[in-house]
């Protein structure tokens, strides 16, 4: 799971698929990575992009999906590294990355599925049989995994997992479509989320959801092909500059003239978050600050390590923060039955509610985890 720096290659003289193909495994060779392989500013931007979901599920500011995309950043780098694998056969490539994200959404519903029928879920009257067949999504998600109303706020991130397995079952097919014709397939792409915003409408109910979830983040699945082979490297500063600009302004733009219920939450406004999310993408992964984020991180080895052992746990992170935040509440409405600490601490701030949702999130990185390791195939380790 690395990524490259590519602007001093030469640009393929030969054409075609295999052509790419040979392009793409000299960047390969070429990346002059980290120890291990592994890319410190790939590793930063994940980390950044798991701290901003966490804030924005923590106090729910609109404005946070217009400074940081995290999901289409999230989206971008997992099509770079599934870029990268898919340089040896497919099938087994595939497998590979259902393995490393199935485990841990089994972890995680072994404890919310008897949790929500603890807490009293169940079938309806008249569709038992469905209702028990739909648990099935919490094996393999192809669609949103079901839950109950009380458990919402911890199953409502699970589209990012459905997502993400679709992704995947179509790289290979999405993979050899772009190397025939980059530049085309990066434009055609941004198509079906236009039509489907202005010209036809979506079916109703989930699966309206997750066509528009996928058209929503399709293009930058894409811009994570186009960084591992190392086009985007090849392309003037100055129209990557122009590109992402025009993206940007015109998500601003739909953003401004289609709020939801007043609010310019890009989550709420599709085809603004395909445009910004492009745009912004294409900015981090062209223009790699080396230099003044990047190194002096990791000449800091504490905060070094904590990049690596957060972005070596990504998918538990992401899948346990709504939990850790739930659970945060009545953690807190304990501490208020403690004089000293309802003297002493801010128990009643979101700050401090962040604070706390982070030390559990620990926790599950310590504990559920070990699933993800054994899941990408390391040796178990409480800190990876």
């Amino acid at each position: 799971m690395t990524a490259s720096d590519t602007s001093s290659l030469p640009r393929p003289r030969a054409s075609g698929r295999h052509a790419a193909r040979r392009g793409a495994r000299a960047v390969t060779r070429a990346v002059p990575g980290a120890p291990g392989g592994r890319d410190r500013y790939l590793d930063l931007l994940r980390v950044l992009a798991l701290v901003r979901v966490v804030t924005y599920h923590t106090f729910g500011w609109p404005w946070l999906s217009l400074a940081f995309p995290s999901l289409g950043v999230m989206f971008a780098l997992a099509g770079s590294f599934m870029a990268r694998s898919l340089e040896g056969p497919a099938l087994p490539v595939v497998r590979r990355r259902l393995r490393r994200l199935l485990p841990p959404l089994w972890c995680l519903g072994a404890v919310l599925v008897p949790a929500m029928l603890f807490h009293g879920w169940a079938p309806g009257e008249h569709h038992a049989a469905r209702w028990w067949a739909r648990l099935l999504l919490w094996v393999v998600p192809v669609a949103d995994p079901p839950g109950s109303a009380w458990a919402e706020q911890a199953t409502g991130v699970l589209w990012y997992v459905r997502a993400y397995l679709w992704f995947v079952l179509l790289s290979p097919l999405l993979l050899r479509v772009f190397r025939r014709s980059p530049s085309a397939t990066l434009v055609v792409s941004l198509v079906p989320i236009v039509l489907l915003q202005t010209v036809w409408s979506p079916p109703e109910g989930r699966a309206g959801s997750e066509v528009i979830d996928l058209a929503t983040f399709l293009t930058c699945w894409l811009l994570g092909f186009a960084h591992r082979d190392g086009l985007l490297d090849r392309v003037r500063a100055g129209l990557v500059l122009v590109l992402a600009a025009l993206a940007m302004a015109a998500g601003a733009w739909w953003a401004s003239s289609h709020r939801v219920d007043g609010s310019h939450d890009l989550n709420e406004i599709p085809l603004a978050q395909a445009l910004w999310s492009a745009g912004l993408v294409l900015l981090l992964l062209r223009f790699r600050p080396c230099a003044g984020l990047v190194e002096p991180a990791g000449r800091i080895r504490p905060l070094d390590r904590l990049v690596r052992i957060v972005s070596a746990r990504a998918v538990t992170v992401y899948l346990w923060h709504e939990v850790a935040l739930m659970l945060s509440v009545p953690l807190i409405d304990l501490m208020w039955r403690v004089r000293a600490f309802e003297l002493s601490l801010p128990l009643g701030s979101t700050w401090f509610q962040f604070g706390v949702a982070w030390v559990l999130i620990a926790v599950a990185m310590l504990l559920p985890g070990l699933v993800e390791d054994l899941a990408a195939g390391r040796r178990p380790r409480l800190l990876p």
